[in-house]
């Protein structure tokens, strides 16, 4: 008999990794594929921009085609709102049952305007579109295969894991990405179905764009320990502008909204037309902004410019996110972190803190910095820029910078930028019995209200059953004396349309509770 339970396991996550496989190569061509065209659409328009300066008369037809452009997007956004903005904060959504949508309508309706936005050099990532897609082509192949509640659940997740690795080829912190940020699961078969179809999207985005890291930056040496106390600083700074960052990204959606005269779907008109001076006077700035991080790096401004940098990279990314364009913040935020640390080591530099040769470093120490801070998760943050770096020299200097800005970002209250996202985007949910059983995972962390109370002393939500305890290794059967432990997983029971509310209300129970006194 146990020999045949074991058996039963071994081809469950056999069947994880096939699966993992198929999503990682769908997800890996489709969004292989985007990127692709955004990076020839990109070189192209800059071209334009180019033409364009010499051609004046040319900048009338050219703005019209982009308000056109805006239009046409506008009304893919009011027919599908799941198309708006990045894209993670609906997969996360989907992955916690709060939100859902038809795949179809979102996957080409944001691969074109996605494409159309960011190749047009908005100040727009497509990390985000591309996590949204890998996620939209495992939901169509889980429905095609008649896949619901957890295994539909598991391809998605493995399907944004892929969307991510494949536009940055980095299946490592992909993958970490969609546990830590996105579906707040550890599970083996999440985490070995995510990690597969990673892999295999990267092979996939590796056949296409080579082997080169995306952003292959050249620096002399790594920094030396006398020099560390200067990522002290450079932390804590990283930590007050993302907190910044996220105040504004959040808010700017609200101030469009001020815009009476113009419908809120056309708000992508704004932008659109912004784009035009930014692309005549610095069309490297253009898209969101691994070329200029690259060439930054090799042959850094001096301070006054890069901070006219960062000022126009800062305001006209939330302008363009703010518009609820289809595009994300993801490699916007990590330009503005590049020139951070730019900024930081030019102002070292001058002061006698630090020799020039290490104005690179910087950069890369910041890239991490600011996207911990302002994701808040900082173990993606190290992962994601050792592996775009491509190398392993900087981890040390890594993590020093995003454990202070992450704490930094912590201290002044700010919570994670895509979670306060989809937060935005929801609505209070409300109790419903009916539809198939579907099974709800939630975690207790450390410091948790459900830590250390009794199973009997806590109001569940209505038409739930607690059937298990994930506990490490093995899986504990509760009954009303069990005592909930910090690093639980909570098997609950319920009805599918209900997992929203249950979710909710055991969120809300979680915060308020209070742990009894030893």
């Amino acid at each position: 008999m146990k020999h045949q339970q074991r058996t039963q396991r071994d081809l469950t996550r056999l069947n994880a990794i096939v699966l993992g496989c198929l999503v990682g190569l769908l997800a890996g061509i489709v969004v292989s594929t985007f990127r692709l065209i955004i990076e020839h659409l990109l070189s192209l328009v800059q071209a334009v921009y180019g033409w364009l300066g010499q051609h004046p008369w040319g900048l009338v037809p050219w703005a019209i085609l982009l308000v056109l452009m805006a239009l046409m997007i506008g009304h893919w956004v009011k027919q599908t709102p799941m198309i708006k903005g990045s894209g993670i904060p609906q997969i996360e959504g989907q992955l916690a049952g709060e939100l859902d949508y038809a795949w179809w309508p979102v996957l080409w309706k944001k691969f074109v305007s996605g494409i159309l936005g960011i190749g047009s050099g908005l100040f727009l990532g497509r990390e985000g579109p591309s996590i949204q897609l890998g996620g939209t082509v495992a939901q169509g192949l889980a429905d095609r295969l008649g896949f619901s509640g957890s295994r539909r659940r598991l391809m998605i997740a493995s399907g944004a894991s892929a969307g991510l690795s494949a536009a940055f080829n980095a299946p490592i912190a992909a993958t970490l990405f969609i546990l830590e940020e996105v579906y707040h699961n550890f599970s083996t078969l999440v985490w070995l179905t995510s990690l597969t179809s990673a892999v295999v999207a990267n092979f996939v985005s590796n056949e296409i764009f080579g082997l080169t890291p995306v952003l292959h930056i050249v620096y002399r040496q790594a920094l030396p320990l006398k020099y560390y106390g200067l990522l002290l600083l450079l932390g804590i700074g990283l930590g007050g502008l993302g907190y910044g960052y996220q105040w504004v990204t959040l808010r700017v959606g609200q101030w469009y909204g001020r815009l009476t005269w113009l419908p809120r779907q056309f708000d992508g008109i704004i932008p659109f037309l912004l784009v035009i001076p930014v692309g005549l006077w610095w069309p490297i700035t253009l898209g969101g902004g691994n070329q200029l991080i690259v060439q930054f790096a090799q042959q850094t401004p001096l301070l006054v410019p890069l901070i006219g940098y960062f000022i126009l990279r800062f305001v006209f990314s939330t302008i363009s996110y703010g518009s609820g364009l289809p595009g994300g913040i993801f490699l916007p935020i990590l330009t503005l972190g590049a020139l951070l640390g730019a900024i930081g080591a030019r102002c070292f530099v001058a002061v006698g803190w630090l020799p020039t040769m290490y104005v690179a470093n910087f950069m890369i120490y910041a890239m991490a910095g600011y996207f911990a801070g302002i994701s808040k998760a900082p173990f993606t943050a190290i992962l994601l820029i050792t592996e775009m770096v491509g190398t392993l020299q900087h981890l040390m200097p890594l993590a020093v910078v995003a454990i202070v800005a992450y704490i930094t970002v912590d201290v002044l209250g700010g919570a994670p930028i895509y979670e306060a996202m989809l937060q935005q985007m929801v609505v209070p949910a409300k109790a419903q019995s009916d539809g198939p059983t579907d099974q709800l995972e939630f975690p207790v962390n450390e410091g948790a209200g459900l830590a250390g109370r009794q199973v009997r002393d806590l109001a569940w939500p209505p038409d739930t059953l607690l059937v298990g305890i994930r506990r490490g290794e093995r899986q504990v059967i509760p009954n009303g004396d069990t005592i909930l432990r910090a690093g639980d997983t909570l098997l609950i029971f319920t009805y599918q349309h209900n997992r929203a509310f249950v979710r909710q209300q055991l969120t809300h129970l979680n915060d308020s509770s209070t742990q009894p006194s030893d």
